[in-house]
């Protein structure tokens, strides 16, 4: 009874299981004719698969391969950089902005007790001022469209006289936007916490930024973290809009060896390829933070190790010997 039955669903039977691996074998080969009839021979009949369109990418004997992945490399090298640049960026500011929004929070909620009340009132009007303006702003960039966010950045900087590289404009285009979404993750992490914590920080005299600098954001990290893997994957995968402001990052690469060789099919594929290794490689990357962390958290926790029974035996033995000889 114990191995066909489990606590939230019964065991399937053999019965069943033949039936889910019948299933399973005709989905699969169902898949596999109708990708071959709607995908494979359609293409193949316009000679999608012809070495003439894939030669420039897999043969090393063309002459353009050597051209071409030469280009690839540079588009590529372009995106990790802004996406590096951008992750960095993005995790600084979104920090630093959800700390700011959490200890305007609590600002708000504090009467300042044992000031002039001149003082307490303006102290207090201004926390209150300075949490709607940070949460205006966190709800107008969330709510721009990243392209929009990028276009504004490379536009708006030359009116005021400050210029840079188009790959700066990318980096800071995504960083506003992607910063606001990072402080959310955070300060929501933060606020899900037993309030327990906070009080208990403030029985033993921390102050509200310790506490949070200490306590509360470490732990919304180890939270919030698949959170934001997912949200750094979206930050590499949107350098991708750098080819409004003309940068050349991998996709503007692309279009760019599109003109010349026109076979975009074959060109978007290895594209496609190459953001999908780098997206695992990031998530795996994160993923082994992930375990680290966790490890690091359960060896802290661990109680250091007690002295065997047969020690603890004879020293009591040794400890009543002693007293008897004393006693004697």
């Amino acid at each position: 009874m114990s191995q066909q039955t489990s606590v939230l669903y019964d065991v399937p039977g053999p019965r069943q299981r033949r039936i889910t691996l019948i299933s399973s074998i005709v989905a699969t080969v169902l898949l596999a004719v109708g990708a071959y009839l709607l995908i494979y021979r359609p293409l193949d009949d316009k000679g999608q698969f012809s070495m003439e369109l894939w030669g420039p990418l897999v043969d090393p004997s063309n002459e353009n391969f050597s051209q071409v992945w030469d280009r690839i490399g540079f588009g590529l090298k372009n995106t990790l950089t802004a996406a590096a640049l951008a992750i960095v960026a993005s995790l600084v500011v979104g920090t630093l902005l959800a700390v700011l929004r959490i200890q305007l929070k609590s600002l708000t909620r504090r009467r300042f007790t044992g000031m002039a009340t001149p003082v307490a009132y303006l102290l207090r009007g201004l926390s209150v001022t300075l949490s709607a303006v940070t949460r205006v702003c966190v709800e107008v960039f969330r709510g721009l469209p990243v392209v929009l966010t990028i276009f504004f950045v490379a536009r708006g900087f030359p009116e005021f006289g400050i210029s840079f590289d188009s790959l700066w404009y990318l980096v800071i285009g995504l960083t506003v936007y992607n910063s606001v979404v990072i402080a959310e993750i955070l300060r929501s992490g933060m606020e899900g916490l037993p309030g327990g914590q906070a009080e208990a920080a403030a029985a033993i005299g921390l102050s509200p930024a310790q506490t949070t600098r200490m306590i509360l954001l470490p732990q919304a990290f180890r939270i919030m973290l698949p959170a934001l893997i997912s949200q750094l994957v979206v930050v590499l995968k949107d350098t991708s809009l750098g080819f409004i402001i003309s940068y050349e990052e991998t996709l503007n690469i692309g279009k760019q060896i599109i003109g010349v060789l026109d076979n975009p099919i074959q060109v978007y594929v290895v594209i496609a390829a190459l953001f999908i290794l780098a997206n695992y490689s990031l998530s795996k990357l994160a993923q082994f933070v992930q375990r680290r962390l966790s490890r690091g958290r359960k060896s802290a926790g661990t109680p250091a190790p007690q002295a065997p029974a047969t020690a603890l035996v004879s020293q009591a033995e040794g400890g009543g010997g002693g007293g008897g000889a004393a006693g004697n």
